[in-house]
């Protein structure tokens, strides 16, 4: 395809397809246009090699990130260099006022400097206060949120340095205290541009393995510089991230990076790291044994007790001679038993003499006490009762009912019978009170 042919470069990078597309030049010019629109800014990192060239009055810096592998090179002219009050060294950390450009021919991005600033002691210091304040204002140092130690873990993770002091302190004086103890040791970088990136893969290993119970992020005293990738933010919060009971060990008791602050227990030393994630198997035997030996007091103590009560419950007289109750409920039955029977004996008596009463009460109030005594009634064949001669006729048939029983008679108007004298007739019995 000739010149004249070839279809016309597009606009912008959108409007670009596999038939239209831009050449590599054209990139490269656009990109270095987006570059040259940006503004100088500050930016800040670790200078790792500073390469000067005599007689060019240029110099050439690596500027590396403080916690991640990334750099970029940095041309700067001698006579920033010069102006400086320190000598730079490799691993200082430094702040530069720098514009973006981009060399088009190579395809590679760099700053170029006009400014460098030494990162000083009281900077870091008011940086590392600063980003204190943010961590405590979201609670990531709340006491409520720190997780407790395990008594006895199965597995200690320990995170320290390669071949350093600090294992050695944490491993030695925790299998003296318990001797079977198991550790599981991850051995990285504690300082320098790679320690926050080796603590944080070590880190997380540890907390997504099941069998580790607590983990030590253990290392020796050192300067403030050293220390500072336990003050990083982004592993403090990987800290405070953990489900795993964390420990913090870093430098001296005079030695306070964030980390301390948010992890779950802070030991001053590695050595004392070691106390706190394992107990004593001397005091703890010593507890057991005492503990046994009160146990068994308490349980020797309550047995007397319960011995002393039982045998006072013995020695009642009801227990020894337990036919005791049964003779006294005996003798109780016994006696209701027979007074019983006087009340009842003495209630039918006297239920008796009414009964006796009401018959000769009866019997003097019957028509047959009267005919006992020689009376008779008369009746008609109709079973009316005469009590006038004037009520039958003669020849009438009667009835006479006499105490031994009863007779027929017929009337007649003659009476053979003559009375006797009234001095003659018998008194009627008397009637005494009884009777009434």
């Amino acid at each position: 395809m000739t010149e004249q042919t070839r279809a016309p470069l597009a606009a912008t990078a959108a409007q670009t397809t596999p038939e239209n597309p831009w050449p590599l030049r054209q990139l490269s010019v656009k990109v270095g246009e987006y570059v040259a629109r940006m503004s100088p800014l500050w930016v800040e990192g670790e200078m790792v090699q500073l390469n000067r060239r005599p007689g060019s009055g240029l110099a050439f810096m690596t500027l590396r990130d403080v916690d991640v592998d990334m750099s970029f090179s940095v041309p700067i002219r001698e006579h920033v260099l010069r102006a400086l009050t320190v000598e730079l060294v490799p691993g200082a950390r430094v702040v530069i006022h720098a514009k973006p450009t981009f060399w088009t021919k190579r395809g590679s991005l760099q700053l170029e400097a006009d400014e460098i600033r030494p990162v000083g002691l009281g900077e870091l210091l008011a940086r590392l206060e600063h980003l204190k304040r943010v961590l405590a204002a979201e609670g990531l140092f709340d006491s409520r949120r720190k997780k407790p130690l395990p008594f006895l873990p199965r597995r200690v993770g320990l995170i320290c340095g390669r071949q350093s002091a600090a294992e050695r302190d944490v491993v030695v004086n925790a299998t003296r205290r318990w001797p079977a103890v198991v550790f599981d040791i991850r051995e990285v970088a504690v300082q320098g541009d790679k320690a926050v990136r080796e603590v944080s893969a070590a880190l997380r290993e540890l907390d997504a393995a099941e069998e580790v119970d607590v983990i030590i992020v253990s290392r020796g005293g050192g300067s403030l510089e050293d220390l500072l990738p336990f003050s990083d933010e982004q592993l403090v919060r990987l800290v405070a991230a953990a489900t795993t009971p964390i420990v913090s060990a870093i430098g001296h008791e005079v030695d306070t990076p964030l980390m301390d602050l948010v992890a779950d227990v802070r030991a001053s030393t590695p050595t004392d790291a070691a106390k706190r994630v394992v107990p004593d198997i001397q005091a703890e035997s010593e507890q057991l044994a005492l503990n046994r030996s009160r146990l068994r007091t308490a349980v020797r103590g309550r047995i007397e007790r319960e011995q002393a009560a039982l045998d006072a419950t013995r020695s009642r007289p009801v227990l020894e001679q337990p036919a005791t109750i049964l003779t006294g409920r005996r003798d109780e039955i016994r006696s209701r038993v027979a007074l019983a029977r006087t009340i009842i004996g003495s209630r039918l008596d006297r239920g008796q003499d009414g009964i006796d009463h009401l018959a000769r009460q009866v019997r003097a109030l019957s028509p047959l006490a009267t005919l006992e005594r020689g009376y008779a009634v008369v009746q008609t064949a109709d079973g009316e009762v005469v009590r006038s001669p004037a009520a039958t006729q003669a020849g009438d048939a009667l009835s006479i009912r006499v105490a031994g029983g009863r007779f027929g008679a017929r009337r007649s108007d003659e009476d053979p019978y003559t009375p006797p004298a009234l001095q003659d007739i018998p008194d009627a019995p008397h009637r005494t009170e009884e009777d009434a």
